[in-house]
């Protein structure tokens, strides 16, 4: 049947078989499984299956997100993705809805938007019957180790779906599920380690940087932060208490750097060691850039302690420019992706200078001289500092 003729209300059986084989044997190239989605949307609708609007809920493993649903509508050549925030399950919407039925165990649930039949009041359905959807149904996909997700169709056929459109759905999900699934554990992958290890790191990992020693030669800027008297904060302080001050200074810090084309690379206990690659000819600046955001978001922070009567965070930074080794180090078994080498220790006892010179931020001559930036800074002095045979030239931000 010619999609422009409009849905059939039995479906085209041969050409369902068809897009079952293409599920299972021309899918394999795709990378995303928003792009799988609008294309079997659209597969289906031109079989004559009415289908107006479809949705995938999932739920993945990412520190500020709960799950990520993908929107299908009739017309979109693109799907929309919407994201949702931790704490969203304990909603009043999320609890009265047919997402919840299924994820507390439900098989299936269908409805007619316009019948007068008794069902579930879900608030979701008079949306829907709003955009003149007329019957919705959802169903489980079933992921490795019970991991359960979610798969809508709505119709915009007058009168919904037929029961054997519904069964031909229904029969689709196991194999929506395999398809699905893979996908979806390639996207987790790589939001893991984007976590974990940044978004950089993440890619080189993902490439095939797992063995022991493999890594580049990178120029670039290192920046190492580190909290003032943490040993008695940690002492002192009740751990929750603790960890949740890490987080505020982490917060304060990751967006400044960030922002400014920066990698952190990892937090140490009450650190951080980010870089700025220097193959991109702005590093320099958007480094001193972004110094100067973490002094500022770093007194902020400082002014709403104050306010709620605990103590300011004092900290000392330290940068170097140069060479290091990017790549694995570690065990047989158990790796760290990082930078090492004497550009990474020279900014480390940069940081650790901080503590005799009182000056927040230290910075290498290297560095300044990177990005021409001495109508930046002020000159603190020369130093000697530990594994170099002549001292150096130390600057701050003005």
């Amino acid at each position: 049947m010619d999609a422009e003729q409009g849905p059939s209300r039995t479906g085209n059986v041969a050409g369902f078989e068809a897009i079952v084989a293409w599920l299972l044997r021309e899918t394999h190239g795709e990378r995303f499984i928003d792009n799988i989605f609008v294309d079997l949307c659209d597969r289906i609708r031109a079989v004559g299956i009415p289908v107006g609007r479809a949705t995938l809920h999932f739920r993945i493993n990412h520190p500020e997100w709960l799950g990520a649903r993908i929107l299908w509508k009739t017309g979109l050549r693109e799907a929309d993705i919407e994201m949702f925030e931790h704490g969203v399950e304990e909603t009043e919407a999320f609890l009265q809805s047919p997402m919840n039925a299924i994820l507390q165990g439900a098989t299936e649930v269908r409805q007619k938007l316009l019948d007068a039949r008794p069902g579930p009041s879900y608030s979701l359905f008079a949306d829907l019957a709003a955009q003149g959807l007329t019957e919705y149904v959802a169903w489980p996909m079933e992921h490795t180790l019970n991991k359960r997700h979610i798969v809508t169709f709505s119709s915009d056929a007058e009168g919904g779906f037929t029961d054997q459109q519904v069964a031909t759905l229904r029969s689709m999900v196991p194999i929506l599920s395999l398809v699905s699934e893979v996908r979806i554990k390639n996207a987790l992958a790589r939001t893991l380690l984007q976590t974990y290890v940044g978004p950089h790191a993440g890619e080189q990992i993902l490439a095939g940087a797992t063995r022991r020693g493999s890594g580049v030669t990178l120029s670039a800027i290192v920046m190492i932060f580190d909290v003032r008297d943490f040993t008695a904060i940690s002492d002192l302080w009740p751990r929750d208490d603790v960890i949740d001050m890490l987080n505020q200074c982490f917060d304060a810090l990751a967006e400044p750097i960030e922002s400014h084309g920066g990698e952190i690379l990892k937090f140490m206990g009450d650190g951080l060691l980010a870089v700025f690659p220097l193959a991109n000819e702005s590093a320099p600046h958007n480094a001193f850039e972004a110094i100067l955001g973490i002094q500022q978001a770093m007194a902020g922070l400082n002014a709403v302690r104050l306010a709620a009567g605990q103590p300011e965070l004092g900290y000392g930074i330290g940068v170097h420019s140069g060479d290091v080794m990017y790549g694995n180090i570690g065990s047989t078994k158990r790796l760290d992706f990082t930078v090492i080498g004497p550009t990474v220790n020279i900014a480390s006892r940069l940081e650790a200078l901080t503590k005799t010179t009182h000056n927040p931020v230290l910075l290498s001559d290297a560095f300044v001289q990177s990005g021409n930036l001495h109508d930046r800074v002020t000159d603190v002095g020369l130093f000697p500092l530990r594994g170099l045979v002549e001292p150096i030239e130390v600057y701050r931000p003005l």
